[in-house]
């Protein structure tokens, strides 16, 4: 996160680096679930349903809430082989283009996702399971929570990389 730039986009940086924050502590959160689940169980041999579908659904909201803070930390997958050896300019170009398709792709799980939801709430969706955990259609919520961050992480991305292809081209001139 740069503070730098705009104060909309400042805001949005912010607010994903705030998001990261809160899934650190839930992987560690899920990590003492696991670890917990593993020693009740073998040491034990207690479990529970409701503990394991827990796990999953922390898993869940780690990486769809995780995955815009990812972006924003250059943390995602690119092919950098080839991108380590790119001037500034095809870099610039290979980013806006990689950035405008993850959004499209990004508003394209929100809008599919949005009534798969929509209708796991109307039916009330709990766990098929006996004694797994109600109101499925809060983890599936996640979803377009989820993309619709991600979407606007990539929207800051964007702005940045042209903020920042604007400071090196007036260095250059200078």
């Amino acid at each position: 996160m740069s503070t730098t730039g705009p104060r909309a986009l400042r805001l949005v940086e912010a607010g994903i680096d705030a998001l990261g924050r809160l899934t650190l502590l839930l992987t560690l959160a899920m990590i003492g679930l696991v670890a917990t689940n593993v020693l009740l169980r073998y040491a034990f041999s207690l479990g529970s349903v409701w503990s394991q579908e827990l796990e999953w659904h922390l898993l869940a909201a780690i990486i769809l809430l995780g995955m815009s803070h990812a972006l924003q930390r250059g943390e995602n997958v690119r092919v950098d082989l080839f991108y380590a050896g790119f001037g500034p300019r095809l870099k610039f170009a290979v980013d806006l283009i990689s950035h405008g398709l993850l959004l499209l792709i990004a508003l394209l799980f929100v809008k599919l996702s949005w009534a798969y939801v929509l209708q796991s709430y109307a039916i009330g969706e709990t766990s098929a399971d006996p004694g797994g955990i109600p109101m499925r259609w809060a983890v599936k919520g996640l979803i377009p929570l989820g993309y619709s961050l991600l979407a606007l992480q990539t929207l800051a991305a964007m702005a940045r990389t042209v903020l920042v292809e604007r400071q090196r081209r007036e260095a250059a001139r200078a």
